[in-house]
């Protein structure tokens, strides 16, 4: 059996690890088969023999066993085997175990150390994912689902709200089929209701978007009554909100009560938008004393500015001026909370804090802060320009006493533009002294107030051509303010109207360079262009501010008129065509497009143009001329009759208008009416030659008496025109100065036909030059007809514009502001 025994090898003492691998054969339970002993022993009696302890010297004594007599005899084995533990030849052989705990049979027998079990190379590859089970399948539709939300999210927040609402949809068909899916694998429990949620509110959102009311009404039905889904009652706000807009206002107020309800108290700001709404829809349906009660609660509770707003309005409706002063007091105690302006001036020379502040003086927060404060002012001033006319018992004392209230409160610089505002509405009024001494009264205040009073000063100067003043006060408010656009604009203007065009536009280029948006001055550079025949820089200006003002008749208009001056006649009716299909009721505008359509020889779209024009204005004399030589034209004198009648009647003195109308009836072939209008006129201007000659050619046709008292007369007449022209020529010979002076009274007097006519009036030479009295009744062409064009927008077109500093016209009532208010969906 010894040959079974192995003893434990001599070790390197610093090997500390050796050995542990390693263990006595004998305890090798798997060779007990083959072991020879171990086999002899369990077939004999020494299997049956008790165990001997083994001894180890020096650590213990050998176990004695105790007889009848007391003796004590150690035992050894009765195989002579070493026990474990037990010293081989002097060397102690190592503690071991049977086997050792976390390696394995094959680590024996000289294998190196390895607990990492970096020698059995690497991991093997990860399991391929099953593409075809059904959890990875939902887990791809989940996928694809919430990126089709998020796609249609976007769209909207993009403005395609078409593309959004069909990736809204879509994602409600693929979560429909993910739903199926789910219920097939799984329980239902393990339904995902927050995708669902999602899916069905953000479907609702883009139906409301695109004004799909009763889709998205359906849909919000659908979640809020599921009661599976928590808080979903809050959306009836939304609810209620569509049906403000399709102005359903008692369901709109039972939604917003219903949501009110289910909100808890802790949740405020919520439940204030919500009354806000509430008080608006009141307003609407015009019950203003609920109305009231929303926004009082709500100016009791959370202060804002919308709601103080409603509530002067609302009181306004109702007509309690001391509750609008109230109002107006709770407007302006509600705090902006906002920073300073001191906050981004730097206190030191530090560079790093300098560094800091130039970062913050225009981050987002800055631009919320200027945005609030301005929807302030914008509150404050509209309500106040609203009830001060009511509260007392003139404007002028409720203007005084908003300023007051202004004047102590946060907003102190805005009791100088209620001011300013008092003098406009002076001027609305008509009450121009009253306007020019308030505004004087700004002479000595800061020069930002000097400035814009002495800007409508300027302007209102400018306006009734008092230009020396305009002038003064312009260079006041350019003084007070070099920055102040409006004051350069006018400036400008004064400049203008004395004739230094160059020096004009240098104003108004400077006004461009401190506001690139002041339309009035890009418009007057335009025209200073035009008066310097400086085309293509003028043409350049008015497109620049055609890109910005879109719908303006007047740069419409100075395009096409740049265009004629150009002799491009084609561009010019095209630009013209454009400003009547903005105003189609514009005389003159039509009247310009006839005009052009005749120098390019198209009659017909001339008469077309020119008859458009005579229809919306009857009055102009130079439409009425052309349409009445049109139809002379072409034969068809008695249709001319009625436009030369209206012409007689607006120039009763003018004696050519009642001529045609004679020389219409002659050329019809009514003798009878011609002869009988030529006795009128010949009553009413007796000295008129050409009436007479026609008169005696109608007599002697018909064969009446009359004709010899007409000749006497013709002569008489004509003899003391050659006596007139000899004066003139022997005039002509004295001297220069009286010559030329009695030129003009001759020409005057050689045209008795028009001896009355205005002066500066434009007359066809063929309608001048009537046939004489041997002539046949020949009509007369209209070819040399030139009526002359007034710009259609009145003879102010070509003035520039004044820049006040604010509109007289605007209409500062504030209606308008009555705003749905909508939350947030």
């Amino acid at each position: 059996m010894m040959q079974n025994v192995h003893l434990a090898p001599e070790t390197d003492e610093d090997d500390l690890y050796s050995g542990y691998n390693d263990y006595n054969p004998t305890y090798d339970t798997e060779e007990l088969e083959n072991d020879t002993a171990f086999q002899q022993a369990v077939r004999t009696s020494h299997g049956r023999r008790p165990p001997i302890t083994a001894k180890i010297p020096n650590t213990a004594a050998t176990r004695p066993i105790a007889t009848g007599y007391g003796s004590k005899t150690s035992l050894t084995s009765s195989l002579g085997r070493p026990m474990t533990g037990a010293i081989q030849d002097g060397v102690a052989r190592p503690m071991t175990a049977v086997r050792a705990a976390g390696f394995t049979k094959a680590a024996l027998r000289g294998s190196a150390f390895d607990p990492l079990g970096q020698s059995r190379g690497p991991a093997p590859p990860l399991e391929a994912k099953n593409e075809d089970s059904p959890e990875e399948k939902i887990r791809q539709l989940e996928k694809k689902v919430n990126e089709l939300v998020e796609e249609s999210c976007i769209a909207n927040s993009c403005g395609d709200l078409k593309l959004a609402l069909e990736k809204a949809k879509d994602a409600g068909r693929k979560e429909r089929v993910l739903v199926r899916q789910r219920e097939q694998v799984t329980i239902p429990e393990n339904i995902n209701l927050d995708l669902t949620y999602s899916v069905l509110f953000n479907l609702a959102s883009q139906y409301s978007a695109n004004e799909m009311y009763a889709e998205a009404l359906n849909t919000y039905q659908v979640i809020v009554k599921n009661k599976m889904f928590s808080n979903a009652g809050r959306l009836k706000v939304n609810m209620g909100n569509i049906y403000l807009k399709q102005r359903n206002y008692s369901k709109a107020i039972k939604f917003y009560r219903m949501a009110l309800d289910q909100i808890p108290s802790v949740h405020k700001e919520m439940r204030i938008k919500i009354m806000q709404n509430i008080g608006v829809t009141f307003i609407k349906t015009g019950q203003y004393s609920d109305a009231i009660n929303s926004f009082e609660h709500i100016m009791s509770m959370a202060p804002n500015l919308k709601a103080g707003f409603n509530l002067i309005l609302s009181y306004f409706a109702v007509g309690d001026r001391e509750k609008m002063k109230k109002a107006f007091q709770k407007l302006i105690a509600v705090p902006l909370e906002i920073d300073e302006d001191d906050k981004y001036i730097s206190p030191s020379d530090d560079p790093h804090t300098n560094l800091v502040i130039e970062a913050i003086k225009n981050d987002h927060l800055r631009q919320m802060e200027r945005e609030r404060k301005a929807m302030a002012e914008k509150y404050i001033m509209t309500a106040a320009k609203l009830i001060a006319p009511v509260i007392e018992t003139s404007f002028a004392i409720g203007y005084d006493w908003c300023v007051e209230v202004v004047k102590a409160s946060q907003y102190v610089e805005l009791a100088n533009d209620l001011e300013i505002n008092k003098a406009i509405t002076y001027l609305r009024q008509k009450d121009f002294n009253q306007a020019v001494e308030t505004l004087k009264m700004f002479e000595k205040k800061d020069s930002r107030v000097k400035s814009a009073a002495a800007t409508n000063l300027s302007f209102l100067y400018y306006l009734e051509n008092e230009f020396a003043k305009a002038n003064s006060y312009a260079d006041l408010a350019v003084n007070s303010d070099r920055y102040n656009p409006s004051a350069l604009t006018n400036k400008g203007n004064t400049v203008f109207a004395s004739g230094d065009y160059e020096k004009a536009a240098e104003f108004y280029k400077e006004a461009l360079r401190n506001d690139s948006s002041c339309t009035e001055a890009l418009y007057n550079i335009g025209l200073t262009y035009k008066k310097l025949n400086r085309l293509d820089e003028a043409l350049d200006c008015f497109l620049k501010l055609h890109a910005i003002l879109r719908n303006s008749a007047q740069v419409l208009y100075q395009i096409a008129n740049v265009y004629e001056i150009m002799e491009d006649p084609n561009q010019s009716i095209e630009w013209l065509m454009q400003l009547i299909s903005l105003v189609p009721t514009d005389s003159r505008a039509l009247s310009k497009l006839g005009e052009l359509y005749d120098n390019e020889g198209d009659k017909s779209q001339a008469f077309q143009y020119y008859y458009e024009s005579y229809r919306y204005f009857p009055s102009n004399i130079e439409v009425i001329e052309w349409l009445g030589a049109y139809y002379i034209d072409t034969q068809f004198c008695e249709k001319a009759i009625k436009y030369f009648e209206r012409a007689a009647l607006i120039q009763p003195t003018q004696v050519k208008w009642q001529l045609m109308v004679a020389s219409c009836y002659r050329r019809s072939g009514n003798y009878q009416k011609a002869l009988d209008t030529y006795k009128e006129i010949h009553r009413k201007f007796p000295e008129n030659v050409e009436c007479l000659r026609f008169l005696v050619r109608l007599c002697t046709d018909i064969g009446l008496k009359e004709v010899q008292e007409y000749a006497t007369k013709l002569k008489r007449l004509e003899k003391m025109k050659e006596i007139r022209e000899q004066r003139i020529k022997s005039g002509r010979d004295s001297s220069g100065s009286s010559r030329s002076k009695r030129e003009g009274s001759a020409g005057s007097d050689s045209g008795q036909n028009s001896s009355s006519s205005s002066k500066g009036e434009r007359l066809s030479a063929k309608l001048r030059s009537l046939p004489g009295t041997n002539e046949p009744y020949e009509s007369s062409s209209n070819k040399e007809i030139d009526a002359s064009y007034v710009d259609p927008l009145g003879p102010q077109t070509e003035r520039p514009k004044t820049a006040a500093k604010k509109r007289i016209d605007e209409d500062d009532f504030a209606d308008e502001e009555l705003g749905d208010d909508l939350l947030p969906e």
